[in-house]
């Protein structure tokens, strides 16, 4: 092994291409010297890991002077003649080694030291102190468990170049431990979650299709897909709301899901093709019920992760903790743009409000009062910085935009439904459930007829969803929460894509 020179890229500020390749050549080499001497590491099946380096570091007393067996992937190494150090990094941090000619013999150090930045070794060790008071291993046994033949990123520089580190998230998960713990506190987010549904509030969870013939329960453009044995096309979800309020209808009275959801639409720093939705639907309650699940849900996710409800996003600060401020729509509006449309009627009234307030007549030549209120809405609030800071509560919403949520019984033109809104964000949408069949037929038909008409967004009629309400749907509220959201804002992630494991990308050569 002496002739196979360690060109150890990490050590250099900058590797050319030429040198990558040589490096690479160079490990190639060496696995083959490897399996030529009957050692191929690749046969390797299994390791007996006893412990971790953050439990003996967080409790060195406890674990001085005793023998461990480990595995991790070596990070750094400090060569020193007949003695060396190395860093090995496992699932919780580093820990350096000490690596001995004499404690492993020297064969095994001839080819220990020919081992590369990247290789993952089993060992077993000593828990002590170096006199500079270093935690360490004193390594009495060393085998190499997996041979890395590609070259990880300088250690200095590290994985830098974002579009690379979304594309080679294993990658960048070995060399950045903020990402690492970043992820091990998304899985933190949406245990709490589950729990407070679970303990507190006592739901089911359970588990709905993804391939469906009716991407129905919001407004959107399905993926499509075929089913080649039933000859049958099919979409991916964009919600679960259909199915799981079936199974209100069946008798599980409170039932959430948490799981991925398709949605065939644009991508920014908010959104993903395919995202994490929660779904919670809880028989015998409304819409202000569902408002105290929401405001549970993410204060108490915040305060599991961080350890406060208040937090901090992008330098701005959120106070989470409950109750949260509401606001109707139409009192939004009103506070924006000096609008009452408590005093308009009909749809010319509405469309010369829009007009006076700077909406172009092409805009809402055709919408209706609901529409032009809704657009309005979204034009001057949702778009005014800091005006939807939140956490805040809004509803009022009108019927033409709420086609699965029950009518106000005190003004029939909007429902009894809130969208929750965090850094001007909508991270959650709830409604009192329509039950009305007859209702809801009427509604699936209008929205059939835009789908018919060109939009794609529109919801299709769902007949059986239908007849599930004939059978007897009990007063329901529904609540649909945007996790990867609420991640982002309790982690202060910049982009969605940092709380995605493997987002969606472009291919390289497209």
């Amino acid at each position: 092994m002496e002739d196979l020179k360690d060109l150890r890229v990490d050590e250099v500020e900058e590797a050319t291409e030429e040198q990558l390749n040589e490096q690479r050549r160079i490990r190639r080499e060496k696995l083959k010297a490897l399996q030529d001497m009957g050692r191929n590491p690749f046969l390797v099946e299994s390791w007996n890991v006893e412990i971790d380096s953050k439990k003996i570091k967080d409790d060195f007393e406890t674990y001085e002077g005793k023998i461990f067996s480990m595995a991790g992937r070596i990070m750094a190494f400090r060569h020193m003649g007949k003695a060396s150090f190395i860093d090995i990094q496992d699932k919780s941090g580093r820990i350096q080694c000490y690596i001995r000619q004499d404690a492993i013999g020297p064969e095994e150090y001839e080819i220990f030291v020919t081992y590369d930045i990247g290789d993952i070794v089993g060992l077993v060790g000593e828990v002590f102190k170096t006199k500079h008071g270093e935690i360490s291993i004193k390594v009495k046994e060393l085998k190499l468990l997996t041979k890395s033949i590609q070259v990880l990123p300088n250690k200095f520089k590290g994985l830098k170049d974002q579009d690379l580190r979304y594309r080679q998230r294993y990658v960048d998960l070995i060399m950045n431990q903020e990402v690492r713990d970043l992820f091990y506190m998304r899985t933190e987010i949406i245990h709490e979650i589950k729990r407070v549904l679970e303990k507190e509030y006592e739901f089911l969870e359970v588990d709905t299709p993804i391939l469906t013939t009716i991407a129905g329960g919001a407004n959107a453009r399905p993926f499509e897909t075929h089913h080649n044995t039933l000859g049958l096309d099919m979409k991916l979800r964009i919600s679960n709301e259909l199915p799981l309020k079936r199974l209100i209808v069946g008798g599980l009275d409170r039932v959430y899901e948490m799981g991925k959801m398709f949605r065939n639409e644009g991508m920014d720093r908010n959104h993903n093709p395919e995202f994490t939705s929660m779904e919670c639907y809880i028989a015998y309650g409304n819409m202000e019920t569902v408002m105290d699940i929401t405001e549970q849900v993410v204060s108490k996710a915040a305060l599991k992760a961080t350890g406060s409800m208040v937090i901090t996003y992008q330098g701005k600060t959120f106070d989470l903790t409950p109750p949260w401020r509401r606001l109707d729509m139409a009192d939004a509006v009103k506070e924006v743009t000096g609008v009452d449309f408590s005093k308009i009627n009909t749809d010319e009234e509405a469309r010369d409000a829009a007009l006076g307030s700077g909406l172009s007549k092409e805009s809402v030549k055709d919408l209706s009062r609901g529409l032009i209120l809704a657009e309005m809405f979204e034009v001057f609030c949702e778009e005014k910085e800091g005006f939807l800071h939140g956490p805040v509560f809004i509803t009022g919403h009108p019927v033409e935009i709420s086609p699965l949520s029950k009518r106000d019984p005190l003004d029939p033109r909007i429902t009894r439904r809130f969208e929750a809104y965090i850094n001007e964000w909508e991270i959650a949408n709830a409604f009192s459930e329509l039950n009305d069949p007859i209702d809801q037929y009427d509604r699936f038909k209008e929205q059939q007829q835009a789908l018919e008409e060109g939009d794609e967004e529109a919801h299709p009629m769902d007949e059986d969803f239908v007849n599930a309400l004939e059978v007897g749907l009990p007063p329901t509220g529904g609540l649909g929460i945007g996790i990867d959201r609420v991640i982002m804002l309790i982690t202060d992630a910049p982009s969605i894509r940092d709380i995605i494991l493997f987002p969606t990308m472009k291919p390289i050569d497209k």
